[in-house]
């Protein structure tokens, strides 16, 4: 089987693509995979990083107020539209599996012209506009979040292996080991995504020393750039800032607690491994990352906390109470893996098999 994966934009589009992606070739070597995408995304990277072919097209924003871009999107999409239908003529994949982002629709498009199954996946709770447009294209529609699309077969996210398979208990002495941690004590994992976040940066670091004080010991991702992050002194209990974890299986297992923004795939691997957590939401866009945590939170799992709100008072009344209540911390870390999905590659597999079964 062929498999031509639509995906490029943001980490978040990108990740369960080539999670799939993996998930495909390790359980049947025979299947290939193409990757389309821009050729200045972050997929040019991460793409050719994980072996597998990228072929790119000119991206097509879809602008959400009238300007001289949205004048211009049919002319783009007519283009892109054309180069996807090349490459397909050229690669003759089995299937196109998409998942949302610029250059989606082109590619939603040309599968259709060309008579090739399509499967869309939409990892967040409110559903972007291409795969609003490419589900009308298509019966293979699979969703992360339960009612983000009309229709949708609900599969989860698709996660990688290492996430998957954490026993986050058995894991625990070794990853503490990795990070410098002290083995016994209350652990706190920080982060707001690959580019940090200034308002978790800000509002730990101000309270560093109460959290520390309270015996409480931190792992914080802070982002290449560390913005809003203060001064940090390194003696006392262990506070660790890293500009970017490249474990987070190892991060989740060190921590008891996680404070972190909800993006649509840290809310799927916090859940999957059962770790609570207090949600901070980006604050801006359409309001999808208070969306993607909704769920999680209403299972019992985590706390959602406005950014805004999210304040040193908070980090010692509402964090440091949660960190020492085992009882709690314990009914939440049950409550989000009973919602959490491990096998989302897997459920998603089975529909990209069927959809590929259903042109022959």
């Amino acid at each position: 089987m062929k498999v031509l994966l639509a995906t490029g934009g943001t980490a978040g589009h990108i990740e369960p693509a080539l999670n799939l992606a993996d998930y495909l070739v390790a359980t049947d070597a025979d299947t290939e995979i193409v990757v389309v995408g821009r050729a200045e995304g972050l997929e040019s990277r991460l793409v050719p990083e994980r072996g597998y072919p990228l072929r790119t097209i000119p991206a097509v924003p879809m602008p959400r107020k009238p300007s001289k871009d949205l004048v211009l999107v049919p002319w783009r999409v007519t283009d892109s539209v054309r180069r996807v239908g090349a490459i397909i003529a050229e690669e003759r994949p089995d299937v196109v599996v998409g998942f949302g982002g610029y250059v989606a629709v082109p590619a939603y498009v040309a599968a259709r012209r060309a008579g090739i199954p399509l499967v869309i996946h939409e990892a967040n709770a409110r559903a972007g506009i291409a795969n609003r447009v490419g589900a009308r294209l298509t019966r293979f529609t699979a969703e992360a979040v339960p009612g983000s699309m009309t229709g949708a077969r609900h599969v989860g996210m698709p996660l990688r292996p290492a996430i998957v398979g954490l026993d986050r208990a058995a894991t625990r002495s070794e990853a503490r080991a990795h990070f410098g941690l002290d083995p016994d004590r209350r652990t706190l994992l920080v982060f707001g995504g690959s580019l940090g976040a200034q308002r978790l940066n800000q509002t730990m670091s101000a309270a560093a020393e109460t959290v520390r004080a309270a015996g409480v010991q931190v792992l914080h991702a802070v982002g290449d750039k560390r913005a809003g992050l203060g001064p940090i002194s390194d003696v006392g209990v262990p506070y660790v800032t890293l500009d970017y974890i490249d474990r987070m299986d190892l991060a989740y297992a060190v921590a008891d607690l996680a404070v972190s923004r909800a993006g649509a795939m840290t809310c799927a691997e916090l859940a999957a491994v059962g770790l609570p957590a207090v949600y901070v939401p980006l604050p801006i866009g359409n309001g999808e990352q208070a969306l993607n945590a909704a769920p999680v939170i209403s299972a019992g799992g985590g706390l959602l906390i406005d950014d805004a709100a999210f304040t040193p008072d908070v980090v010692q009344g509402t964090v440091l109470g949660l960190l020492t209540d085992d009882d709690r911390l314990r009914a939440m870390g049950r409550a989000a893996s009973t919602y959490g999905i491990r096998d989302g590659a897997q459920r998603l597999a089975t529909m990209v098999i069927e959809a590929a079964g259903s042109r022959r």
